[in-house]
């Protein structure tokens, strides 16, 4: 007679069914979310801390005491912090789901081979298709690596010059003088130059008349700077104090008087305007005269 199927043997073959691949799969995926947790907190610590080391190892030591006073870079150096860690995660989030997911269809038994070859054809021709988009992003994360320039700096792309208003991985947006928003995609960014990295220099240009003597003038002209480098007002925005260079230049009736102004970053407009207005202030109080205008065509 034969013998009955015992449900238990139907239990016990459902248990071993649980206990193999649907198990396995569960604890790739619980592997999978302890490994991601680790892997981006390791990122925000190590990112913090080599951009804070870069930092410190970028800037003089002027450039430091005048961060510590006045708390300048600080958003720089936050914001630079965010995108790159943003940056690592995404990719190493990307990794980690797809090792997931191939892992997984190889446990439930689907063909790899297929898929595999399909996605690499379809990244080949995706990459073809895109390829100004991919040079934006690899210029975007070298620009971000690099530090080449942050929110708040002001800067020259060649195609247009402003503040920096937004960084991205793909486009760069800066406002410039006039208000207007330009929005440069990084990957037809040339070349860069930062107005607003470490320090910059003013050259002042004064004209008085060829007839005066510069034995009487470049004294005052010393004075004049000498009184704005020791007011705390423009003293906190200076890195060291305005240099009279002499006379730089004598043609047409005028004598060119030269300064240069080394200045924080941002702040060699006004200095230069106050030099000016104090100069002539002074000039006029000591009788010095202002250039001879010559008549078109005269001697």
């Amino acid at each position: 007679m034969p013998m009955l199927p015992s449900p238990f043997d139907s239990w016990d073959s459902t248990l071993d069914w649980l206990a193999g691949a649907p198990l396995r799969i569960l604890l790739i995926l619980l592997g999978a979310l302890v490994l991601r947790w680790l892997v981006n907190r390791s990122i925000r610590t190590l990112v913090s801390r080599a951009v804070h080391r870069a930092d410190e190892h970028e800037r003089s030591s002027i450039e430091r005491v005048l961060d510590r006073a006045t708390g300048a870079n600080l958003e720089r150096r936050r914001q630079r912090a965010l995108t790159m860690g943003s940056l690592l995660r995404s990719i190493s989030t990307f990794v980690i789901a797809s090792i997931t997911v191939l892992t997984v269809m190889a446990e439930l038994g689907l063909p790899l081979a297929p898929l595999l070859t399909s996605a690499g054809i379809g990244g080949i021709a995706l990459g073809f298709g895109a390829q100004s988009l991919v040079k934006d992003f690899v210029s975007g994360i070298m620009m971000i690596i690099e530090d080449q320039y942050g929110v708040g700096d002001v800067i020259d792309t060649g195609e247009a010059t402003g503040t920096v208003e937004e960084v991205s991985l793909r486009v760069t947006r800066l406002r410039d003088a006039s208000g207007v928003v330009w929005f440069i995609r990084n990957g037809e960014i040339v070349r860069i130059g930062n107005k607003s990295q470490g320090w910059a220099v003013a050259t002042v240009d004064l004209q008085v008349s060829y007839a005066e003597d510069p034995r009487r003038v470049l004294p005052l002209l010393q004075q004049v700077v000498d009184e704005i480098a020791a007011e705390p007002q423009w003293a906190d925005k200076l890195i060291e104090p305005p240099t009279v260079a002499g006379v730089e230049s004598v043609s047409n009736g005028a004598m060119t008087l030269r300064v240069f102004v080394k200045t924080r970053p941002g702040e060699q407009y006004a200095i230069p305007r106050e030099i000016r207005e104090r100069a002539k202030e002074a000039f006029d109080r000591e009788g010095v005269k202002g250039p001879v205008v010559l008549p078109f065509g005269g001697a």
